[in-house]
Formats: C-alpha cells, sequence, structure tokens
C-alpha cells in the first residue's frame, strides 16, 4: 500500500510503501521541542520504500545528535523524517501522512522526559471541535 503524505504548505511530498515499524510517540526533550507538542509520532519506513517526490530541494536538515539529521520543508517547517545517515529507514512523521496507515499506536518512547504538565489528568474533557462557549 502505498502511503502519500508532505508539509502544511505543499512544498514537500513524499510516499512510502507502508510503514516497516510500529507508530510509536516518542517525548524526549528534542522531539518535544523540534514539534511544539507533548510527543511526536513516528514509525520506521525502510530507505528503498521511501521517495521524495516534490520539493527535495525545499527540505532543510538539522543535526540535532551527531549522525541523526531532522529533515524538514525550509517553507513552512512542517517535520517529515528523522534520518541517521547510518540506519537502514528513516523515521516517518505519521501525523503527516494524508493516507491511513492502516496501524494505530503501539506504544510511548522517552517518557521518563515527559513534564508531568504535559499529561492528562483523569477526566480531562474531550471535545469534537472547539470547546464550548469559544
Amino acid at each position: 500500500m502505498t502511503l502519500h503524505g508532505g508539509c502544511v504548505c505543499g512544498a514537500v511530498r513524499y510516499e512510502a510503501e507502508g510503514l516497516d515499524g510500529p507508530i510509536r510517540h516518542c517525548h524526549c526533550n528534542t522531539c518535544r521541542r523540534v514539534h511544539g507538542a507533548a510527543s511526536a509520532s513516528g514509525a520506521e519506513v525502510l530507505r528503498e520504500r521511501f521517495r521524495w517526490t516534490q520539493g527535495a530541494d525545499k527540505l532543510g536538515a538539522y543535526e540535532s545528535s551527531p549522525g541523526k539529521f531532522r529533515r524538514f520543508c525550509s517553507v513552512c517547517g512542517t517535520h517529515l523524517v528523522s534520518d541517521r545517515l547510518a540506519a537502514p529507514a528513516v523515521i516517518l512523521r505519521v501525523a503527516t501522512l494524508e493516507d491511513d496507515p492502516g496501524q494505530v499506536p503501539q506504544f510511548h518512547i522517552w517518557t521518563s522526559q515527559q513534564p508531568h504538565w504535559l499529561t492528562d489528568p483523569p477526566g480531562t474533557p474531550l471535545y469534537d471541535e472547539w470547546e464550548p462557549g469559544h
């Protein structure tokens, strides 16, 4: 199954021939800051099953740790993959997919670095859209 995705502005697009690992939510300090979110959801895709289809010249990269590059759209800033050059797979940021990958997240990692104030206490209300009165 070919999965399609890209950045929010549409400058960079990719295809992946499925996911080759489970979806996981990472709570490490770097992922939280790069994404501006409580966690980053990613899954491995083997390099030979991943390709940029548009805008590869618009990709920026940030080496967040030795040999690990976070690739993002230089126009809108959307983080698309993490890439350890020596690894056989990239870590696709699954929130950038337009297609259903056919699986749900399996686990959370680096919860030791998750601040307590970014976790939902029991009973936190959930709304389909804006909260009432907004």
